[in-house]
């Protein structure tokens, strides 16, 4: 049997992360997943997690047997990935992850709303709107939702803007997402109008466009402040999310005829399969595309017609 390495757990998982961080890039919210998985897995075989070997790691699959299957792939790729670096970085000899469970994943498609829900909702702000003057908590929803649907930003992106970065002269946005990742983004004339809206509002001296407290708007809050602007708008609240409304950005765009890898690079994908999962469009939208577009249409109608 191989030697067990005598690193600690808390120093084998701090150094691990680290070099996440700095080699590989890896988003903060995902360098804490690594963290939170990696110390569990060291809790439930009592911190010897760096020395495991395949009969312990058997026993921590075992542990996991009422997790869903998603959770318990992140969970085994974090492992993975941990006992790699462990080799590379001589603190072990061998590579015990084989015995890690594999179980796959069933990506289903992302909830998503119609053009109608969409509407209602623009409406309930709309309505807001009207008031004289408008109040500050409807100019910022207004703000908060063009740019979640019309630019189809992730949460935390949208939360953690600085108050100068949608300027009223360029109709885009230079966002850096996961991974470190830069990105261009397209902004509406309506986004932009309802940023420089919303923008009087803030500060000068506040260095986030949605503020709160000491830094800005929290996650938690977004999902609360769309949840109830859903409501008021006779949309289920458990049926959306601000990811929902990234994921209704993508849908629609599809449905309107949006090229495939112009909508990659919006939604900063570094992987194209993730899009094409991630943005499902309806099936009789694909074959009317396919019978209006393609060049032997004429062709394809009369081979149906024959078949028929």
């Amino acid at each position: 049997m191989t030697q067990a390495p005598s690193v600690s757990d808390r120093d084998a998982i701090d150094r691990f992360v680290e070099m996440m961080a700095a080699q590989a890039g890896a988003a903060r919210n995902t360098l804490a997943a690594y963290r939170t998985d990696l110390r569990l897995a060291s809790e439930l075989l009592g911190g010897k997690l760096a020395a495991a070997q395949a009969p312990e790691l058997e026993q921590l699959a075992a542990n996991w047997r009422d997790l869903s299957r998603a959770t318990v792939a992140r969970k085994a790729a974090a492992l993975r990935r941990f006992y790699g670096f462990l080799v590379e970085e001589g603190d072990r000899g061998d590579d015990p992850s084989p015995a890690l469970p594999r179980p796959g994943t069933e990506r289903g498609l992302p909830r998503t709303l119609s053009r109608d829900d969409v509407d209602r909702l623009f409406a309930v702000v709309a309505e807001r709107l009207r008031r004289d003057p408008p109040l500050a908590p409807d100019l910022r929803l207004s703000a908060l939702l063009e740019l979640l649907y019309g630019s189809g930003l992730r949460a935390s992106e949208l939360v953690g803007l600085p108050r100068g970065a949608v300027r009223t002269d360029k109709p885009f946005l230079i966002l850096r997402g996961k991974g470190g990742r830069e990105r261009l983004v397209p902004l509406s004339g309506r986004a932009r109008a309802a940023v420089a809206a919303w923008r009087v509002q803030v500060r000068v001296d506040q260095a986030f466009l949605f503020p709160s407290g000491k830094t800005h708007l929290s996650r938690v809050r977004l999902f609360q402040i769309i949840r109830a602007v859903a409501a008021e708008a006779g949309i289920a609240p458990d049926r959306i999310s601000p990811h929902v409304l990234r994921h209704a950005f993508a849908t629609h765009l599809l449905e309107g005829g949006a090229d495939l890898r112009a909508l990659q690079s919006m939604l900063g994908h570094a992987d194209i399969a993730t899009t094409e999962i991630y943005t499902h469009v309806d099936r009789r939208r694909l074959v009317e595309l396919v019978n209006e577009r393609h060049p032997l249409r004429e062709a394809l109608v009369d081979a149906g017609a024959r078949a028929s």
